[in-house]
């Protein structure tokens, strides 16, 4: 019982240290505000966001899409964002017919148009269909922010601005990743609407 209770605390205050770290990091600072900021412009030219992920990730992606199609803190309009994976009859013919690997960038070059803005979650860095759908972003002229972890993997090179977060631990990488999201939804929030 007191063994759970130690590894409970444990794991509370190693979330909370990295998040603290992360705090101290004016570069990353920038690069949360950089986000931001290219979301604005999309969305004030009339853009819209697109969000990818798998599994945990996934359900970030589709969860700080809610948070900008829906609302975050704010009464006011909709703002177009959308998580690619939640047509799962789609997702499920082309991996079936297809390969898992362009269930994303597939859909990318059905919707993706110059100056929308591509989302891609991976904690490795290194998701295959993840990578290939900001290529295909990158060749409709979109720009892309990459929500990553440990070194930032490939991603990091595809990625218009890449949010690395130091860590190991993909529990530890996701919880720093939507409180991120949810900071981003805040100032786009704000600027946007007051």
């Amino acid at each position: 019982e007191n063994n759970w209770m130690n590894q409970i605390a444990e794991i509370l205050k190693a979330s909370a240290e990295l998040k603290m770290r992360l705090a101290e990091n004016p570069d990353m600072l920038k690069k949360i505000k950089d986000a931001a900021e290219l979301i604005i412009q999309a969305f004030k030219q009339g853009k819209k966001v697109l969000f990818c992920g798998n599994g945990g990730s996934a359900a970030d992606a589709q969860h700080l899409a809610a948070e900008l199609s829906g609302r975050f803190e704010k009464d006011r309009p909709p703002l177009y964002a959308e998580a690619l994976h939640v047509n799962t009859s789609y997702t499920t013919a082309v991996t079936n017919d297809y390969s898992f690997d362009i269930i994303y960038s597939r859909l990318i070059e059905a919707m993706g148009n110059e100056g929308d803005i591509l989302i891609g979650f991976s904690t490795s860095g290194n998701s295959v269909n993840v990578n290939k759908a900001m290529e295909k972003a990158h060749s409709k002229k979109m720009k892309t922010i990459a929500f990553t972890g440990k070194d930032g993997g490939h991603i990091k090179d595809l990625a218009d601005i890449s949010l690395i977060i130091p860590h190991s631990n993909t529990a530890r990488i996701q919880e720093a990743h939507i409180t991120i999201g949810h900071i981003i939804c805040k100032i786009v929030e704000e600027k946007l609407f007051g």
